[in-house]
């Protein structure tokens, strides 16, 4: 059983309610969930022709979408981070101490075949164990 649990919920795929489902099934009493999400910034040129406003519209529209997936779970802390999505993941468990990551997979593309490139970088640099789900 695991005391804190990181479910990374991309708010595109449909992994939110079964990474909870599991969560819930490998916390210890007393056990922590935390859904995050990562923004991630535009890059450098991008964001010199897109407004403040506009990227304040995207971060409340994600914050609305994890709301939304969490649901009136009272036992998740939803927690939005911003950086690049597998490198920010296991910077903030490390951070946090976290003793499991739970981390859907998409469909792969030929550069990364066995797993999605975040939920691969994720399983290599992880500080904890990492729970992926096709």
């Amino acid at each position: 059983m695991y005391s804190k649990i990181i479910v990374s919920l991309a708010l595109d795929q449909g992994f939110g309610q079964r990474a909870l489902e599991i969560a819930r099934a490998l916390k210890s009493e007393g056990g922590e969930i935390i859904a995050l999400h990562v923004f991630e910034p535009l890059n450098g040129t991008v964001s010199a022709y897109v407004s403040e406003d506009a990227v304040a519209q995207a971060m409340a529209k994600v914050r609305a979408g994890l709301a939304e997936r969490i649901g009136d779970a009272t036992d998740v802390t939803p927690v939005i981070i911003k950086g690049h999505s597998g490198r920010s993941i296991t910077d903030y468990a490390r951070k946090e101490g976290a003793d499991l990551i739970i981390v859907g997979s998409h469909k792969p593309g030929l550069g990364d075949y066995l797993l999605g490139s975040t939920s691969a970088r994720i399983v290599r640099h992880a500080p904890c164990t990492v729970h992926v789900l096709r």
